[in-house]
């Protein structure tokens, strides 16, 4: 099975709250981050977008928190292509924390709808061919690859 795309997370200081976890806001800023550096990785970069006349802007998240992540541990942000529609692709992220003795947890989950859109006039596009083939690669599918995990069309 192939290794999800992951990005490395340091969590900083400012981050962090008054009860010394994540402030919750925090992981949609790193899902932001990761989902950049997934579109990246599967040779669609978001500079190139605009280039091409579109954009792609989130229109729901869902973030479940299963257990605290702090200042400083050892995370990384995994991501994965869900879904895609005709205008929409959804991401799905796994924040995994390493503990001290060296097993990984995922802490927190999370899904991003984003839709295509035009950069001239912001309406709906269809999910051009070249972006619905990378994102429904077994690269783009990261681990759901082989354990079923489906794909709309």
């Amino acid at each position: 099975m192939i290794e999800p795309f992951s990005l490395p997370i340091v969590p900083r200081f400012a981050e962090v709250d008054q009860q010394g976890v994540v402030f919750n806001a925090h992981y949609l800023t790193w899902f932001d981050e990761a989902s950049t550096s997934y579109f990246d990785s599967l040779g669609l970069p978001l500079g190139e977008f605009d280039a091409r006349g579109l954009d792609v802007q989130v229109v729901h998240a869902d973030v479940d928190f299963l257990m605290p992540v702090r200042w400083r541990d050892v995370v990384r942000v995994e991501v994965g292509c869900d879904a895609v529609g005709t205008t929409s692709i959804a991401l799905r992220f796994d924040v995994v924390r390493r503990d001290v003795d060296g097993a990984d947890a995922v802490a927190v989950r999370g899904r991003n709808v984003y839709v295509v859109v035009s950069s001239e006039d912001w309406a709906k596009r269809e999910v051009p061919p070249e972006w619905r083939t990378a994102l429904t690669s077994v690269a783009g599918q990261g681990r759901n690859a082989d354990d079923g995990g489906s794909v709309t069309s």
